[in-house]
């Protein structure tokens, strides 16, 4: 045990974590070079698309140093603030982390969370400067913001690139000196904690476990926990670039155990795998997950419901941060309340539902949770505007505001502080960091940044700034809900709860953007917005109509006016039985108003 050693890479997105994680792949003779390939890792098609990491990839390593043969765990973490929890995971299953900085960027606000977890955990950070073989990289100054931030010394910091492969043996060989081998006792009682899992059409749910104490074998008579099911551990073994299975795993290592389960609801991350005979109390877990925002996911097909309750189902063992309940439309039908970490998260199980499973869906405006209370004093948790209780019942709304950190160079301070003021944002400090790197803390309502926030942000600082947040309070704000009508009766797929100061221009862009987007009909459509009773904007579509006065020539005018008149009663009917189409184009419109 002494000689295996469990770490995690932490960093920024787009740092070069997956790049580095392939030259220490290459120098160990872990990965074949028939199987090298850039980002070798990052094994989904849309990893490879977008250039991210979306998922947390865990990989056994051996190294021989000083004659010693040593056992390496390595997990790969994304850098995206949507996929902190992923980080959140893997560093529980670590002692170690390496925190790579960019030599050309620097520290970046989501280096400072990811580091400020991998503190909480008591992990031992090793600090690397990445991309030194690049022209425009400045590793003396990005060395003193790490001793600024870290408090370490100047020879600790390693110097690396993950192109040309500089600096890998020193981080192997800080790995092995720096990071603390795990503790544990082969003896004990089983404590296997849960990672992560996946499901494989073929063999079951796969579930990745890290050993605390103890020591399991194949065919061992296990038990999870929290769901107290029992089963036999048909393979276990331990992650190469594929599994590799091995009679016995003990305290210390990080391996997979395939036991036949089929049904995704037995598997959690966070839960304890022990023995039948043996058993030991559960290890602490993770925090459960806070869904940030929230959208309607419904099938295009009503048929296609229970299909998609699986997909979602499976989707969710790879990814635990992912939350659904089911709800109903009037609009849509049946289909689920999906709460995501943010626009990204949701924009990528948007993908893999349509990818892996087959799944086309429609997606409702995303929206966040509100905190409602009535007269009475009574508190209820609002997800979805036709959720709410009478508008004569409620006392007062809270809404979540979040405390967000931006980290950008002094030229882009005005354009961001005006940016965030207009979202009703509230600055609570703003510091220099170092050189003309400034850190801007605020407070902002997170039903504000949730839609086009962080794409503002990136443009107008050119890509510079960086951004990163957490759900701070709850607090009393002016917020009412603002309906949709068409022909009088409201749409609630197009519903929304927004503050009372832009409610009025943000119902007639809602207004005017619906009228380009639903086609003619055969009568007249009234686009209205509301709150409440009051009708605050209206646009019109004229109904598509033939000219039935054609065939009239000359004659009395009483002869064309009975035409219209008949003509006229006919639409007034159709427009009594007649239901408008709405285009799935015009619920995501909504989106994009500004």
């Amino acid at each position: 045990m002494k000689n295996i050693r469990n770490f995690c890479i932490i960093a920024h997105i787009n740092h070069g974590k997956s790049t580095l994680a392939d030259r220490l792949l290459e120098y160990t003779n872990t990965v074949e070079a028939k199987d090298l390939q850039a980002q070798v890792l990052d094994d989904m098609d849309l990893e490879r698309e977008r250039g991210i990491t979306i998922k947390s990839h865990a990989i056994q390593m051996d190294y021989k140093l000083d004659g010693e043969q040593y056992t390496l765990n390595l997990i790969d973490t994304p850098g995206h603030v949507d996929f902190s929890y992923e980080v959140s995971r893997s560093i529980a299953a670590c002692e170690g982390a390496l925190l790579i900085v960019d030599a050309t960027q620097g520290i970046q606000a989501q280096t400072i969370s990811n580091l400020y977890m991998a503190i909480d955990s008591d992990l031992e950070i090793i600090p690397v400067i990445n991309k030194v073989d690049l022209e425009s990289a400045n590793p003396d100054e990005v060395e003193d913001q790490i001793v600024d931030l870290l408090g370490c010394k100047r020879e600790e910091i390693i110097r690396a690139s993950g192109k040309t492969g500089q600096g890998v043996p020193e981080i192997l060989r800080a790995i092995i000196e720096r990071v603390p081998a795990p503790k544990g006792d082969p003896e004990a009682p089983l404590q296997a904690l849960i990672f992560d899992s996946v499901f494989n059409p073929f063999r079951g749910i796969i579930a990745y476990f890290k050993i605390v104490n103890g020591t399991i074998r194949k065919d061992d008579f296990v038990k999870f926990v929290s769901t107290g099911k029992e089963y036999h551990a048909d393979e276990i073994g331990v992650l190469k670039l594929d599994m590799a299975p091995r009679a016995e795993l003990s305290a210390g290592n990080v391996g997979y155990i395939i036991s036949g389960i089929k049904t995704s609801k037995e598997v959690k991350v966070g839960d304890t795998i022990t023995h039948v005979g043996r058993p030991a109390p559960a290890i602490a877990g993770f925090e459960e997950v806070k869904p940030m925002v929230f959208a309607g996911v419904y099938p295009i097909e009503a048929e296609d419901f229970e299909n998609l309750r699986s997909s979602l189902e499976k989707l969710q063992l790879n990814d635990a941060s992912l939350t659904f309940q089911p709800e109903s439309s009037m609009a849509l039908g049946f289909g689920f309340r999906c709460g995501f970490l943010g626009l990204l998260h949701m924009e990528i199980i948007q993908e893999r539902l349509s990818r892996e499973f087959n799944m086309d869906v429609i997606t409702t405006v995303p929206n966040v949770s509100y905190k409602v209370y009535d007269k009475k004093g009574n508190v209820s948790e609002v997800h979805n505007p036709s959720g709410l209780p009478d508008i004569t019942m409620i006392d007062h709304i809270e809404e979540p505001y979040i405390r967000s950190s931006i980290i950008t160079t002094t030229d882009f301070i005005g354009p961001i502080m005006t940016l965030c003021l207009g979202k009703r944002g509230e600055l609570i400090k703003q510091e220099f960091i170092s050189g003309n790197r400034v850190e801007l803390t605020f407070d902002i309502p997170l039903g504000e940044i949730v839609i086009d926030f962080y794409d503002k942000l990136k443009s107008i600082s050119k890509g510079y700034a960086s951004f990163d947040y957490h759900l701070h309070d709850f607090r009393d704000s002016k917020l009412v809900k603002l309906d949709v009508l068409l022909n009088g009766e409201s749409v609630d797929a197009l519903s929304t709860l927004t503050h009372a100061d832009n409610a009025v221009a943000f119902g007639r862009k809602m207004c005017e953007k619906l009228k380009e987007l639903i086609p003619r009909h055969q009568f007249d459509i009234a686009i209205q917005a509301a709150i409440g009773a009051k009708i605050i904007a209206r646009e019109t579509i004229k109904a598509v109509r033939k000219d039935v006065t054609a065939k009239c020539y000359g004659g009395d005018v009483s002869r064309k006016r009975k035409l219209l008149e008949k003509q006229k009663a006919g639409k007034k009917r159709m427009k009594q039985i007649g239901s408008v189409q709405v285009p799935q184009k015009a619920f995501l419109a909504v989106l994009k108003l500004d």
